[in-house]
Formats: C-alpha cells, structure tokens, sequence
C-alpha cells in the first residue's frame, strides 16, 4: 500500500511538472558522428564558477539575486544562449549534442528565474493563467528556425533520444529537491564522469533517498514522476537505487518491501 502526501498531489493536480512520456521530435533526430567538432561552453562554466556554490546541506546554490544584479552577468549569460541558438547541433556529433542540450536546457531554467526573480519557486513562473505549472510548456528560445520550450528539450530530444535515466540528474528545475546543478559544464569529455557524479550524490542524500525505518521510506517524486525511465516499476525504481547507494543504504534498499511515499521541495535552490 502506498500513501501519497498532501504536497504531491497539489503538485500534480496544478501540472507542475507532471511527468511526461518521453516523445521524440523527429527534426533533431539526426547527427554527424564524423564530426570533431566541439561547442565551446566556456561562458556557461564562468557563470557557474561565478554564482554556483556547493552547501553544507549538499544542496548546491544559484545566486539568481547577485546574476539579476550584475548586468555583465546577464549580458554573457545572454551572449552564451545566443550562441547556441546560433548553433545547429544536428552537424554534430550525438556526444557533442547530448552537452549542447543539457548545458542549454540548464542556463535556460537560470535566464528564465533571473528574468522572473525574486520569485520563490520556478513552479510560479508562467506565462498563461493557470497557477503552479511553471514554464516547462513556454517557449522560450529557437534554434534552427525551431521554437523550444523545456518540456521539448527534455521529453521530446534528451529522453527519448539518448534513453538514459541519469539525465534526470543533469537537468535542473531550480528547485531544493532537485538533483544539483553541476559546478561544471558538461562537455562530451566529461559527460560519463559527472552522470554518474549526479546520480551517487543524489541517489546517497535524504533528498533523493531518506530511510525512515525498515518498513518505510520516503523517495524523490523524480522517481515517481519518471518511474518510466527507472524500469517502469517500483522494483526498478530500488534497483537503480541500489546501483548507486553506498554500502549501507544500499544493504538497507535491496530487500526492502515497505511503504514508500514521494516528496519534493520546490523551493527555490538560492543561497
């Protein structure tokens, strides 16, 4: 039996973020493997560098107050999204793109909560009338002569493109319950190390996974929202987890057959 909180489900009865089935838009299914080219994502790792910081809780920090305050902040961060909507990744090869679109997807979310801050959650940033759905579905930048909202960065080119669960893990909702925005950008080099970097540190903090006794454990809603990507069942959801859970939580996951609810912190992850 499993119980649902109160946060959750006002969550998803306002749609905010409601989990979607991965959808692929044919016109960025293509790619140059032939190709070694590199995108230069120098101007995102100086904005990272500049207003990211780690946490004590390990929850990392985006300064979106000192960013909207600094107008050459916003201007490279301005300039850099420019540049890749100046880029057609369909030249590139799938590694390079698969940097290009969640580094884009990323500094996306950043512009879109500076623009709007102060603002204590992304999920009240919206362009149309109905409250709490967040700005997944607007359209907030164009490449190729396509528009693109977040929804289809995510759901309709990573997902279902490249299929890898650990890409929840690398996009970020601005959020407290959010796997944490990398410190770095992601590049095709560095791609396998910072994944697997994302999922260990979420995955082993409370936010992602939280014990609370041998019958009962309370999980991200990431797992419950994309439980399509994480084997399409609850066992599968915990086997993933214990792909990446230290020794002891994993000892304490791989025959657990409790209660498990979901919970997540929408909060915005300002310092």
């Amino acid at each position: 039996m499993r119980r649902f909180i109160l946060a959750l489900g006002v969550c998803m009865a306002f749609g905010a973020h409601a989990a979607q089935e991965p959808e692929l838009i044919p016109f960025w299914d293509s790619s140059d493997d032939a190709n070694e080219a590199t995108i230069d994502h120098g101007a995102w790792q100086e904005l990272l560098d500049a207003y990211l910081a780690t946490h004590p809780s390990g929850v990392n920090r985006f300064d979106y107050a000192g960013l909207k305050a600094a107008a050459g902040g916003r201007a490279k961060l301005n300039a850099y999204l420019d540049s890749l909507q100046a880029t057609d990744p369909r030249v590139y090869s799938r590694a390079e793109q698969k940097a290009y679109w969640i580094n884009f997807y990323n500094a996306l979310t950043v512009k879109v909560v500076t623009d709007a801050y102060p603002v204590e959650s992304i999920r009240k940033i919206h362009e149309g009338w109905i409250p709490l759905t967040g700005p997944w579905g607007d359209v907030h930048a164009g490449v190729a002569g396509q528009e693109l909202t977040l929804d289809n960065i995510e759901h309709g080119i990573l997902r279902p493109i490249w299929r890898d669960e650990r890409i929840h893990y690398a996009v970020n909702c601005a959020s407290i319950g959010c796997p944490n925005l990398a410190t770095r950008a992601y590049t095709a080099a560095n791609m396998e190390d910072l994944l697997e970097q994302g999922a260990r540190e979420y995955v082993n903090h409370p936010r992602g996974v939280d014990v609370v006794d041998e019958d009962f454990i309370v999980l991200s809603s990431i797992y419950d929202w994309w439980v399509l990507d994480f084997g399409d069942s609850e066992e599968g959801v915990i086997a993933h987890l214990v792909k990446y859970a230290d020794d002891a939580l994993a000892a304490q996951l791989e025959d657990f057959a409790g209660a498990i609810d979901y919970e997540y912190d929408w909060d915005l992850n300002q310092p």
